[in-house]
């Protein structure tokens, strides 16, 4: 059970609080859920901004990706009405990160390790790490995964 997973972990699920342009949180084509990319976000609503290699370190961008995970399962439990119906299949991770930077999977991870954790096999995926010059808001790490609803 994934939820039962986040509270053993003393994780949450955060509120979506609504695109920042003119597109949609997920769109969803034969039981297969397309997730827009979201960044890593505070209690408060606001990104983390800065670049991974000068604001921050690969370890605390393994944090942030974490957050987006959970970001991720909210907008997926939106679209699927319930986790345990949820298998993640593609995540594509962006990190905002200074040139000579080059542990993007190491920060990616933060993401990939807490989909497994929550929702176990059904959590594992293909994945792209890549590092950006930047990224929409300064955030430090953007991530689109898809997903689809399984009975």
């Amino acid at each position: 059970m994934p939820e039962r997973k986040l509270a053993q972990l003393g994780l949450s699920l955060p509120s979506y609080r609504g695109p920042a342009a003119n597109y949609l949180p997920f769109k969803l084509h034969a039981g297969v859920i397309y997730l827009s990319g979201q960044g890593p976000r505070r209690p408060d609503g606001s990104y983390i901004i800065g670049k991974v290699g000068r604001e921050f370190t690969a370890d605390e961008g393994y944090e942030h990706a974490r957050l987006v995970a959970l970001g991720l399962l909210s907008v997926a439990k939106m679209a699927a009405g319930d986790l345990a119906r949820v298998e993640v299949l593609k995540v594509f991770g962006m990190v905002n990160a200074v040139p000579e930077f080059g542990e993007h999977p190491k920060v990616i991870n933060g993401c990939s390790d807490l989909l497994v954790e929550v929702l176990g096999e059904r959590g594992r995926h293909a994945r792209s790490a890549v590092g950006m010059n930047s990224l929409p808001n300064g955030m430090s790490v953007e991530i689109e995964a898809v997903m689809r609803i399984v009975n």
